[in-house]
């Protein structure tokens, strides 16, 4: 793989923008090959690649970073009439930046190789500035952090045995000299204390770090020393960590549950509580420090990345320039780089360092291989049994597919006396696995374009990295369901009854409920089979969905809920399940559901549900956010519950009214949606934008599909005027058709998710977020004086 396609495949891709544009860099160095083609500088035996120096292409590695004197008249190499270049430190808008002086403007095309170097400049210090920013925050919440870690430290020693501290003279000459020893802040300058937390065995108790904090490695070595050559009878050491901490801090307690969620409604936003020092309290703070540090770990490693790919990438460039002008330049702008903050500056390979001690003897009871994998958990592998299994059920579900025709044409089937008992009861069963299929294969489909344009979708969703799964394994998840369901249909589908006992087979009956429950046991399995972490996600946010408002909202949470709306007739087969098996007579099927007012209210709620979850859900963001957009998105969902609820009455009730009122409330439903989709998530229909009518940036390459995907989602929202003016047609059963509109909404649905993602990580990528906030267990007070 060439190295343009490596260096982009590895951006962080929400950096992208942030990243050496290598790629314009080629372009201009092409423009200076075509001009030395052009001028024939170069003879045909003597390329211009055979007089570059060995030495300019030494092996570049950016863990260690070699710093070169700057060259003077007195050493060897410096020779000012071969030198090509002459690098500045400049100072803008109080930044350090770097401008080339090139010296041979003067020669025949020098103009295009000084268009270059003001390009490379320019590129280079937008490297060095987003990086300097960056450091700058992970410098800053490594204080953050070394103040929680205090905090922390402080609680449990208050939990776990608070006597023991204060009663205890031999205890306390232990802990002085082990703390004295350890790493106890993430801000210190030098990694030695890092370094020597690892000599140190701690205990749940001997974590204190609050005096040695700030100050020097030989001052906290000295103290160590001081400590272990002391006795205990004349103790003359101070207490190294006061528990005086905990008087200036408060616990946070995010609105994220309903027992908070419920809390804060009913009681003042000032109301606070004293802390309590219990197991439980301390359990949930050492959770919340850990998903912290892990965070910030993760942020640390694509900082160092970045770097390193960055350094990589300007040695790339630099020789191509010298292999295509023969000039010896690399050199001088590669000591630059290396000596810049960019490639000089190891604060966040130190921070790396001094993390992972923290983490391994805080958290992993100083147990590093267990620390270092929950920190830097393994890469998921793509296994070749997947790609098989899921050809082996891509094929058998062709092949029942044919089976299913065939033996429909050979039975006349269509034709057949009781087809439309069989239409109106088995098919409604069946239908159901058909709209599951459908949708998974639509994800997996979206995983794949999301992938293949670079869209973070694992980032966006929050998955734990290493348990997304691959859209070969949705696939395979979605044919699956297929070839079961399938399979289950050929197995009933006799038309005729036993003329004996006047039934059909109870067991073939009994199938669907029995292929229903299979699916739902699978769901709920506990056990680790079939991507346990991604169904137990899947049902931590359905559960979020249906007790909303009491959950804090988040991302996958309303796009689960999205999702849900476009499976209202799935919902309705379930329904049907419950009165078909429950209170039908399945061994004739025969039922009277439809006639029952109780199915028919549910019929009416059910469909409503979806729908109200997202009115919900809004209403929760729009509460918390003061956002008055949610409120509108909210209006949204509310006019689509009162046109489902009146297509609804009309399908029971008929009349010219009823159909009036149900058009009436869906064309300003579908209107209201079809706007939102388009311009409010999918960020599209901008008259000004760069390209006209979509927006500024565009991750697919074609135009057109925008449009066209636009265009299917204007008709498909229309999809409801089946249900209004009943289309009939003479070849399609009326359960065929309602089935029909509920797949044409499902894909509907497919073509949203790819847009909408898009347009989430489009925003990301714009204010460069590729970290999850992750709310801190403690509030300091002084921190709030500050603010005021």
């Amino acid at each position: 793989m060439k190295f343009g396609k490596e260096f982009a495949s590895q951006m962080v891709p929400e950096w992208q923008e942030a990243y050496m544009d290598y790629a314009y860099l080629k372009e201009v160095l092409k423009e200076i090959q075509r001009f030395k083609q052009r001028t024939n500088r170069h003879p045909p035996g003597a390329p211009a690649g055979l007089k570059r120096a060995l030495t300019l292409y030494r092996a570049f590695s950016g863990l260690s970073h070699r710093r070169h004197p700057p060259a003077s008249p007195t050493t060897p190499d410096f020779d000012i009439e071969s030198m090509a270049i002459l690098v500045n430190s400049v100072r803008r808008d109080g930044r350090e930046g770097y401008e080339t002086m090139f010296l041979k403007a003067s020669e025949e095309g020098g103009e295009y190789e000084l268009v270059y170097f003001r390009r490379l400049d320019d590129e280079f210090n937008k490297v060095l500035r987003f990086y300097t920013s960056k450091v700058e925050e992970v410098v800053q919440e490594a204080a953050v952090l070394d103040k929680q870690m205090a905090a922390l430290i402080a609680f449990r020693i208050k939990v776990d045995n608070p006597q023991r501290w204060f009663n205890s003279s031999v205890e306390m000459t232990r802990l002085a000299s082990e703390v004295a020893a350890s790493t106890a802040s993430l801000s210190a300058t030098t990694p030695s204390g890092a370094r020597a937390s690892r000599r140190v065995h701690m205990d749940v108790i001997d974590e204190e770090e609050g005096s040695s904090r700030g100050k020097q490695s030989d001052k906290s070595q000295a103290a160590s020393q001081n400590a272990r050559e002391q006795r205990p009878n004349n103790i003359v050491v101070d207490r190294p960590a006061p528990l005086e901490i905990l008087n200036h801090v408060k616990i946070n307690k995010p609105i994220d549950t309903p027992r908070s969620t419920i809390r804060s409604f009913l009681t003042a936003p000032d109301d606070q509580k004293e802390i309590k020092f219990n197991r439980e309290n301390l359990n949930r703070v050492e959770q919340q420090l850990k998903r912290a540090f892990i965070e910030f770990y993760h942020k640390l490693r694509l900082l160092k990345s970045y770097s390193f790919l960055n350094m990589l990438a300007f040695s790339k460039i630099m020789k191509k320039y010298d292999k295509i002008t023969s000039r010896n330049a690399s050199r001088s702008y590669l000591k630059m780089v290396d000596n810049s903050y960019l490639g000089s500056n190891e604060a966040a390979t130190k921070l790396m360092d001094r993390v992972e001690d923290t983490f391994i003897k805080h958290f992993s009871n100083s147990n590093r291989r267990k620390g270092m994998s929950v920190l830097r958990p393994k890469v998921k592998r793509e296994r070749h049994r997947v790609t098989f299994s899921l050809g082996f059920f891509v094929g058998c579900t062709v092949a029942l597919v044919v089976a299913l025709i065939l033996i429909t044409r050979a039975r006349h089937l269509l034709h057949h006396r009781n087809r439309d008992k069989y239409m109106k009861t088995m098919f409604p069963l069946y239908s159901l696995f058909g709209f599951i299929t459908l949708h998974m294969a639509l994800y997996a489909a979206n995983i794949y374009f999301w992938r293949r344009y670079r869209v973070n979708h694992p980032f966006i969703f929050g998955f734990k990295q290493g348990t997304d799964l691959d859209y070969r394994e949705v696939f395979l998840l979605s044919f699956a369901i297929a070839v079961l369901a399938i399979a289950a249909a050929l197995a009933n589908l006799d038309m005729e009854m036993d003329p004996k006992t006047q039934d059909y087979k109870a067991v073939t009956e009994l199938v669907p409920v029995g292929l229903l429950c299979l699916l739902l046991a699978l769901l709920f399995c506990p056990f680790n089979i079939l991507y346990r972490s991604s169904r137990f996600f899947l049902l931590v946010c359905a559960f979020h969905c249906i007790c909303a408002p009491l959950y804090k909202v988040t991302l996958p949470d309303f796009f689960l809920a999205d999702q849900l709306t476009s499976q209202v007739q799935a919902f309705r087969n379930l329904e049907f399940y419950i009165c078909y098996y429950g209170w039908g007579d399945y061994r004739h099927r025969e039922n009277t559901c439809k006639g029952n007012n109780t199915y028919k209210t549910f019929y009416y709620i059910i469909a409503a549900v979806p729908y109200c979850s997202r009115l919900l859900q809004c209403l929760r963001r729009w509460y918390e956010e003061r956002d008055a957009m949610q409120g509108l998105n909210g209006l949204k969902y509310f006019s689509t519950i009162v046109a489902v609820c009146l297509r609804t009455a009309y399908n029971f009730n008929k009349g010219t009214g009823w159909r009036i009122l149900a058009a009436i409330a869906s064309i300003f439903a579908a209107i209201f949606s079809t706007y939102w989709d388009l311009v409010m998530d999918w960020g599209l229909l901008q008259k000004h934008s760069k390209n006209r009518w979509l927006r500024d940036k565009l991750l697919v390459p074609y135009k057109s599909v925008y449009f066209v995907a636009m265009a299917l989602n204007v008709a498909l929202r229309f999809a409801w005027l089946q249900t209004v003016f009943n289309f009939q047609v003479s070849f399609a059963h009326p359960e065929t058709l309602v089935a029909v509109v509920a797949i044409l909404e499902i894909i509907r649905r497919g073509i949203w998710n790819f847009f909408r993602l898009e347009n989430e990580h489009l925003n990301n990528v714009g204010k460069y977020r590729a970290f999850k906030s992750v709310p801190l267990p403690f509030n300091y007070e002084e921190d709030e004086d500050k603010d005021e």
